[in-house]
């Protein structure tokens, strides 16, 4: 194809049934098979009794009949030599090539063949039961392996409906931007340890939340657990909080938890910020410590006359 405007003859091939053990393997085969790769491929074969996936072969006079040149396919051919198998079904093209299209096509058939997402792979497997069949799959351990990291649904192109978003950002921003995505490029090989109970918790509150909202992802699933967690702020004061009403440490918390909300309407913004900074005018509060002026009107509030002390949480 020296002009590039010439677009190849269209092939027409057929279907045809050969004697694996007559056909004419390739000369040379980039494609290669591990041991344990090639013993699962015969295994399947015999006790199919067939080859479920075609070879693709090539006569064209070139070759005999019961000859032909193997394109793809050869260790499928090779296996059902291997099983004892005396015919397997092929697709002949008959049509006249040239040498580069042989070897393009050999190529193509070695090398477009698409990718696996984790996450379906893993949905997939998983249905299957009987332990024989999941042999069958051909899915090795470093497969396996991989299959168990993954969530219950993968931010693949084949899970995930998505747009792309661009970031303009103004000049005084764009130094802070470059921070963040680069302290966000530091970290990605950055190791976190939990519980195996920890993770399995993750997944399942993951798949919880697949089922009840019937999500494609995981970052869909995500947003919705965030949205309980912003709703139910206050229950993270048990980290603090022991079911008596005794701080369990001295570490600073969020004012969310206390408030139970991330923002305050703006007057009341207003009316805190003028009292903070008259108490720090007066010297009552360090610079920035507002939170020592609610601390003590909180106090004050306790310990007034018309305070009535609530009940301890009770456990079980």
């Amino acid at each position: 194809m020296s002009d590039p405007t010439q677009r190849p003859a269209k092939i027409r091939p057929r279907l045809v049934r050969r004697n694996p053990r007559t056909l004419t393997p390739l000369p040379m085969n980039a494609r290669f098979m591990r041991k344990e790769e090639w013993d699962r491929l015969v295994d399947n074969v015999r006790a199919d009794g067939c080859l479920t996936s075609v070879p693709l072969i090539y006569g064209a006079g070139e070759y005999e009949e019961g000859h032909e040149l193997i394109l793809s396919g050869n260790h499928r051919t090779a296996a059902a030599v291997e099983a004892e198998l005396d015919e397997i079904d092929c697709m002949l093209i008959d049509d006249k090539q040239q040498k580069d299209e042989l070897l393009a096509r050999q190529l193509s058939h070695n090398s477009i063949n698409g990718q696996d997402d984790p996450a379906t792979l893993r949905q997939l497997y998983d249905q299957i039961e009987d332990v024989d069949w999941r042999a069958y799959s051909g899915l090795d351990d470093e497969q396996l392996n991989l299959l168990a990291e993954v969530s219950p649904e993968g931010l693949s192109e084949a899970n995930l409906d998505f747009a792309t978003v661009s970031l303009i950002f103004l000049p005084s921003e764009l130094e802070a931007a470059r921070t963040a995505f680069a302290d966000a490029r530091m970290g990605q090989n950055e190791s976190w340890l939990a519980a195996r109970a920890d993770y399995d918790q993750t997944l399942d509150t993951l798949a919880s939340t697949h089922a009840a909202h019937k999500v494609g992802n995981v970052a869909t699933a995500l947003h919705a657990i965030l949205g309980i967690v912003e709703r139910h702020l206050t229950d993270l004061q048990a980290g603090y909080t022991s079911p008596q009403g005794d701080p369990l440490h001295t570490g600073h918390v969020g004012l969310e938890t206390v408030f139970g909300a991330r923002t305050l309407p703006a007057p009341a913004a207003v009316t805190l910020n003028k009292a903070i900074a008259a108490a720090e005018g007066r010297g009552e509060i360090a610079q920035g410590e507002g939170w020592r002026l609610l601390e003590r009107l909180a106090g004050e509030y306790l310990s007034g006359p018309n305070h009535t002390p609530a009940e301890p949480a009770q456990t079980s």
